[in-house]
């Protein structure tokens, strides 16, 4: 049987007891990454939450997933197995989703431990969600394909959360600015960690803090939802021309939303 372990993203005591007994009964560990994995029960039996003992890792992410499944024997899962992303809980922004949908279609046994998570700490933390809101996960990597969901996904009658990077926070934050600058966000980084930090406040005000700091880390954004008293917000042509993005992403916005080649916008917007 394969059971699904959560795996604390920062404060080591965050392990539960359940997770440690399935660890203790487990000795084949499925892992996101092996390194990690192994560093962290490493802690773990340092810090005599763990006996030690023997495991064998096999490394299972999403570069490989696809080729282990094709392989491996359905009696590979007559094994205790246990199955360990990085940080946090498997199967939300992390992988493990295909190996649940192998394991049912092949009706084999498995389980899900309880446990941590970013998303729920966040949406606890962030004073916005009250009951229902809607997890979108990273946001895509592309600029125009970004712009375009924070258009569309702002205008949810749900609070939104987004994951996002370090290296694209302030990038994206401004994007964001962009739809609806007065939107309220809360967003929080390194969460349950030595520094961990939190920020609410207007988009606007929130980006401009976050400019003058480090931002290093990993981060939940919490976006407050659209008000029902609140006039739907649209980019209209001539607020995507004063967008401060490259002519060439303008330029397929543009030719989007009024169906013609974006050859014409380009060449429109390089004579400016």
């Amino acid at each position: 049987m394969v059971t699904f372990l959560p795996t604390p993203i920062g404060n080591l005591q965050d392990i539960s007891f359940h997770t440690l007994e399935v660890l203790e009964r487990c000795e084949v560990l499925l892992c996101e990454d092996t390194r990690v994995t192994k560093k962290l029960l490493s802690l773990l039996i340092e810090r005599r939450f763990l006996k030690n003992k023997i495991y064998q890792y096999i490394p299972f992410h999403t570069h490989n997933q696809s080729e282990f499944l094709k392989q491996v024997s359905l009696d590979f899962f007559s094994q205790d197995i246990a199955f360990l992303s990085d940080a946090g809980m498997p199967c939300i922004s992390d992988p493990g989703v295909e190996l649940v949908r192998f394991l049912q279609t092949n009706a084999l046994e498995y389980e899900v431990v309880g446990g941590i998570s970013a998303l729920t700490l966040a949406v606890a933390f962030s004073g916005i969600v009250e009951k229902e809101f809607t997890f979108l996960g990273f946001p895509p990597h592309k600029k125009k394909e970004r712009l375009e969901n924070f258009v569309e996904n702002f205008k949810s009658a749900y609070p939104l959360v987004y994951y996002e990077s370090p290296h694209r926070l302030l990038e994206t934050l401004e994007m964001m600015c962009e739809v609806d600058s007065q939107r309220v966000v809360f967003v929080a980084k390194e969460l349950t960690k030595k520094y961990q930090q939190t920020y609410k406040g207007t988009l606007q005000e929130v980006l401009e803090q976050l400019q003058k700091t480090s931002i290093k880390g990993e981060w939940v954004v919490v976006l407050e939802n659209k008000k029902e008293t609140e006039k739907e917000k649209t980019l209209t042509q001539e607020m995507i021309y004063l967008l401060d993005i490259p002519p060439k992403i303008k330029a397929k916005i543009l030719s989007k939303l009024n169906n013609k080649p974006a050859s014409e916008y380009y060449d429109l917007l390089c004579q400016k």
